[in-house]
């Protein structure tokens, strides 16, 4: 299998998701990526807006046709998607291991000094289920790369990053980083396909893991520790205020908030 099937790079589009999706649903092979400079139309999780002006992140969605893999296990390709672009941004951008964490259900954040976190970057997955199968699935990832934090939106400065910043304002060469992110993915893809997947790596990169949580359920908020997430599930684990060990489905989830 050649290793992705189509990779095609657009200046403008109105979502790579989109564009996978018809890609896919058309009869392309797997693994088929889109990348665009810029999107007139992303969507994160629960339909909110993406932005991202021209040029400042890299943006793509890479499309799987998974049949081997069982519905309950398909949280395990943003999984690996997430990973691979961790690893890859972090080599990239010069920094030391384990600057870039995995906030559950769908997020890259960095640690500040205050004890919060700022968004790197997020990831969005949407699936097919076809009896006791995954029929296809895109996974999105859309990471700030040369955006300036004097140029960050005004409502989101507080709570964003790039890496730019966080290289210490030098450039970050998208194509490099693109690279690299192949590299890194193909390799967890072809174990995933084996039935393996490195759940002790997934597991530990969890930033949530020990801090206060409070996670929306629709109309409910569950508050407490997280203690941890679910290899086989891809459940969050938390302590409950009133002490009850709860598990959330990511599926369940509209919005984690770490305090």
């Amino acid at each position: 299998m050649t290793f992705p099937s189509r990779l095609e790079r657009f200046r403008a589009v109105d979502s790579t998701q989109r564009v996978v999706r018809d890609w896919i649903e058309g009869g392309t092979d797997e693994v088929a990526i889109a990348v665009a400079d810029y999107q007139t139309a992303g969507r994160g999780r629960q339909g909110r807006e993406w932005v991202a002006a021209p040029g400042t992140g890299l943006l793509l969605s890479v499309g799987f046709k998974p049949e081997y893999l069982a519905p309950e296990h398909a949280w395990r390709l943003a999984a690996i998607v997430s990973l691979a672009m961790r690893d890859a941004a972090e080599e990239q951008a010069g920094l030391k291991d384990g600057t870039i964490w995995l906030k559950w259900p769908n997020d890259l954040v960095s640690d500040v000094p205050d004890g919060s976190m700022n968004k790197v970057g997020g990831v969005l997955g949407e699936t097919v289920i076809s009896g006791r199968r995954v029929k296809s699935a895109v996974i999105g990832i859309g990471i700030n790369t040369n955006w300036a934090a004097t140029d960050f939106p005004w409502a989101l400065s507080r709570s964003m990053t790039s890496l730019r910043e966080l290289a210490g304002r030098r450039p970050i060469d998208n194509e490099a980083l693109l690279d690299g992110f192949l590299a890194r993915l193909e390799p967890r893809y072809e174990a995933l396909k084996q039935g393996q997947f490195d759940a002790a790596g997934w597991s530990v990169a969890q930033r949530t893991t020990g801090r206060h949580v409070a996670v929306e359920l629709g109309q409910e908020t569950l508050s407490g520790t997280a203690t941890g997430v679910d290899p086989d599930t891809g459940a969050l684990m938390m302590r409950g205020e009133d002490g009850s060990d709860v598990r959330v489905d990511s599926g369940e989830v509209i919005r984690c908030r770490v305090r």
